[in-house]
């Protein structure tokens, strides 16, 4: 419910209003004068504030300056008399956001209030993603404004003081690392270890010596005793890069660690009780590797208490701009150059499919400020060459661009999954192992529609 405060010296004239208001189910509050008003709409208590511009010593003028000095995000009206128009005008350039001329209609006014609210509204989601929220969250390195972006956000804003075990899913390159960091630095354990470890980059032999320790001489080369990444991670939280690629042998020793919140060294049977927060990340389909015995379904079950889907750079086109502007002044700041990029490879951006996502478009931005050669990057600077109709690396599948491929397979799986549950979304999505929210959004962009 929106909240509006009505600041007018004449009392006939606020209760009108604050009647008028009231009936269309806003939350209305009420200063008599000038001095009074300007207090009240500076605490941010408000979404609007209604003001006349005409009252005493302080006037509407010092209302609005006071408000939007203090609340630049509530939006003011003003109320002006017939033949003030250059005082409008003023406040206009102020920051109020309209002013509406005495006498008024109720549905004339009943019209700027409900736009002034819908503005109010819009400001804060812009807000949401603003550089005091970023550097508040430590969303600093998060860039966009999608929808979808904001409720990973969100997401990451609830969940993050929580000690919930996190999962997070999505494509190579989609800022799962990311969202990990973030988690943790809006946790408890801020001030403690984040120790990452992409599970694919470690062989089988050395994995769980790595994470756990090992004793002394329990295995050839084992010359001293050592601590595990585990024992590093005590009082923070681990990241788990890839847990697909773990062996199923280790992910049963895994799931005990998750369980009883000790580990075991290689070659020693006393446990080391650990305190780690877990968050694991894979670009695979869970609920296949587990049909496929790749991964147990016990160790998954435990992993997926708060899930995080994130959408793939082809679903947030919305936000390539923005990522685009992100990375040309990351990297001409390391460079020292001066780069920008032109309408032709901007369009060119805006129309690529990305199949190595937001990796793919800061490595092709890094290149092109590397190697331009005229200051302005065009379409040609761009590698690999983008194309409106091509992936990167100019495959198609039978003619058709990966892109076409994939929303064919994607729109039989949503389809088929929809038939099974009988048109449950919510059932759907647990068949999909994706979240609802994020079947809906696939549902739209595919233009499916289910009984």
């Amino acid at each position: 419910m929106a909240k509006i405060l009505i600041v007018d010296d004449q009392r006939n004239m606020r209760t009108t209003l604050a009647m008028m208001l009231r009936g269309e189910g806003y939350e209305v509050d009420e200063a008599g004068d000038g001095e009074q008003g300007a207090a009240s709409g500076a605490t941010g208590a408000f979404d609007v504030v209604l003001t006349d511009l005409r009252m005493g010593s302080k006037d509407g003028m010092d209302v609005l300056r006071a408000v939007k000095e203090a609340q630049p995000m509530t939006e003011v009206i003003v109320m002006t008399a017939y033949g003030t128009i250059e005082s409008a005008v003023e406040a206009i350039r102020l920051g109020a956001f309209d002013y509406i001329q005495k006498p008024f209609s109720e549905q004339e006014l009943l019209v700027k209030v409900g736009k002034a609210i819908d503005n109010r509204r819009l400001a804060g989601e812009v807000a949401f993603l603003a550089s005091e929220f970023k550097d508040r969250y430590k969303f600093e390195n998060i860039v966009g404004k999608s929808g979808a972006v904001r409720e990973v956000l969100g997401r990451i804003v609830r969940v993050a003081p929580t000690d919930a075990i996190v999962l997070i899913t999505g494509e190579s390159g989609t800022g799962k690392e990311l969202v990990a960091k973030a988690l943790h630095a809006n946790s408890r354990r801020a001030d403690r270890a984040f120790v990452p470890v992409n599970c694919a980059a470690i062989t089988e032999t050395l994995l769980e010596s790595e994470l756990f320790g090992h004793a002394r001489g329990s295995f050839t080369g084992a010359v001293k005793a050592r601590k595990g990444l585990f024992e590093e991670a005590d009082g923070g939280t681990f990241f788990f890069d890839e847990i697909t690629e773990t062996p199923l042998s280790f992910q049963a020793k895994l799931l005990r660690a998750i369980q009883e919140s000790e580990i075991r060294r290689v070659g020693e049977n006393k446990p080391i009780r650990v305190d780690v927060r877990i968050i694991a990340a894979t670009n695979q389909d869970l609920l296949q590797a587990i049909a496929e015995k790749r991964f147990r379904q016990d160790l998954y079950y435990r992993l997926n208490v708060a899930r995080f889907q994130l959408p793939p750079l082809r679903e947030r086109r919305e936000d390539i701009p923005e990522l685009t502007k992100y990375f040309l002044e990351k990297y001409n700041k390391k460079m020292g150059h001066h780069a920008r990029m032109g309408e032709s490879a901007l369009e060119a951006m805006e129309h690529y499919t990305f199949p190595g996502n937001i990796r793919e478009l800061e490595h092709m931005v890094e290149q092109a400020v590397a190697l331009v050669h005229s200051g302005v990057i065009t379409a040609d600077d761009l590698i690999p060459p983008t194309s409106t109709s091509t992936p990167a690396d100019g495959s198609t599948v039978g003619g058709r661009t990966l892109a076409a491929v994939v929303d064919t397979a994607e729109r039989s799986a949503i389809e088929a999954a929809l038939r099974d549950s009988e048109g449950s979304r919510e059932r759907a999505a647990e068949l999909l192992d994706i979240s609802p929210t994020t079947l809906w959004r696939k549902m739209t962009r595919l233009g499916i529609t289910f009984g």
